[in-house]
């Protein structure tokens, strides 16, 4: 992986070998910086903003993120990123070397537009996870027993886009379709506009949201099996761990999920104009755990929480290598502190199974001894000139 002028990072050059790869160094150093350019390789995005101008180093003009996935080949290039001109011509042949893929993602300042590569060919961000794809446990998803929906729901759309190709699109048009309906209903509300004209962006609200609500529950449905072994295997004593889909458009006997989307809209359309918003729909959505079929969110411990987080990534694992027998890469950003010794061991036996694994500590001690003797070191320096890392033993 290549990285240049990423937050801390001035210049990264860095070749991540297989099996557990421990990255090390104080707070504040670049240790999730890095992870978080793994996530931008997968994703296009990043897991800790919605604004791409926060990625860009201090003072610098452009960002740009380079990866080749399966160096172990023979002839790989090491060091300084991907041939850009490798592959340039073949668009098709992406899908045809999921191990070989170069991923490029490049952002200009000044709210330049972002640039995404595979292969040398531009392509849409959904492509990239088509290569590489990843889970990521961090300190923040603690809170997602207990924490806003929103954080659920992007956990859910994380894994549920992989499955789906065009739910990367369906939620792009929902959320203008959502936007021009709100904008519409605050000049109904304020005699600017009027009622009919609604319907024109009714028709993409209910067609795209029933499609990401279909979506989702059919993922949830994949995730349930799983994720009910991951539970019985890390909390044998407790009860079983199911999760369910919340939603404020439940569907009736017979109803499809635009239908029940539909009939909702009616029945809060009085209240929408009242409110300036729309009140219904995925955007509002959220998923339950229930442990014994009580919703874990209002009696949980602290461990228990973890636990059913936890059993969740596993899950995750499970649900994204049944795509095509291809495990994801693991990301864990120091949590292992966050895990009692029992839990840290169920997490290490899953990590041993996987071809790759990054892990972040601040000290090395948080770190399971058997995961460390496995693991190859890491450790990430800050400097006034952009952090550093150096290989060697934890």
């Amino acid at each position: 992986m290549s990285v240049r002028n990423l937050r801390g990072y001035a210049t990264l050059d860095i070749r991540l070998g297989s099996g557990p790869q421990l990255i090390w160094g104080p707070n504040a150093a670049g240790k999730t910086t890095l992870l978080e350019a793994v996530v931008l390789l997968g994703l296009g995005r990043s897991h800790r903003t919605s604004t791409d101008a926060e990625l860009i180093r201090w003072g610098a003009d452009y960002l740009r993120i380079e990866g080749i996935m399966g160096l172990a080949a023979e002839g790989a290039p090491t060091g300084h990123g991907p041939d850009p001109d490798a592959d340039d011509a073949d668009a098709d042949d992406d899908a045809a070397r999921p191990m070989g893929a170069a991923l490029d993602v490049s952002l200009q300042a000044g709210g330049g537009r972002k640039r995404i590569q595979v292969n040398g060919v531009p392509r849409r961000p959904a492509a990239l996870s088509d290569h590489l794809r990843t889970v990521l446990f961090a300190p923040e998803e603690m809170l997602l027993v207990v924490g806003p929906p929103t954080l659920r729901r992007t956990a859910l759309d994380g894994l549920t886009g992989p499955h789906d190709r065009s739910y990367a699109s369906n939620l792009t048009t929902y959320s203008r379709a959502l936007q021009q309906r709100n904008s519409l209903l605050r000049s109904i509300r304020e005699g600017e506009a009027d009622r009919a004209q609604l319907r024109y962006w009714d028709e993409p609200f209910l067609a795209a949201g029933a499609a990401i609500v279909a979506t989702r529950l059919r993922v949830l449905e994949l995730l349930a099996e799983p994720l009910a072994a991951a539970h019985r295997e890390i909390a044998p004593s407790e009860d079983a761990l199911t999760i369910s889909y919340e939603t404020n458009a439940p569907m009736r006997p017979g109803e499809t999920p635009r239908d029940s989307l539909a009939r909702r809209l009616g029945e809060t359309a009085e209240k929408e104009v009242w409110n300036g918003s729309t009140l219904v729909g995925p955007h509002r959505d959220d998923i339950a755990f229930h442990l014994g079929g009580r919703d874990l969110a209002t009696f949980a411990s602290r461990g228990q929480q973890r636990t059913a987080i936890l059993a969740l990534k596993l899950a995750e694992l499970d649900v994204l290598t049944s795509l095509d027998g291809r495990p994801p890469l693991l990301l864990l950003d120091d949590v292992f502190s966050e895990l009692d010794p029992a839990r840290r061991g169920h997490l290490v036996r899953r990590i041993a199974e996987l071809p790759q694994a990054l892990v972040t500590a601040t000290d090395p001690d948080d770190i399971d001894p058997d995961l460390r003797r496995r693991a190859h070191g890491w450790r990430v320096l800050p400097a006034a000139d952009g952090a550093t890392v150096q290989e060697g033993e934890a």
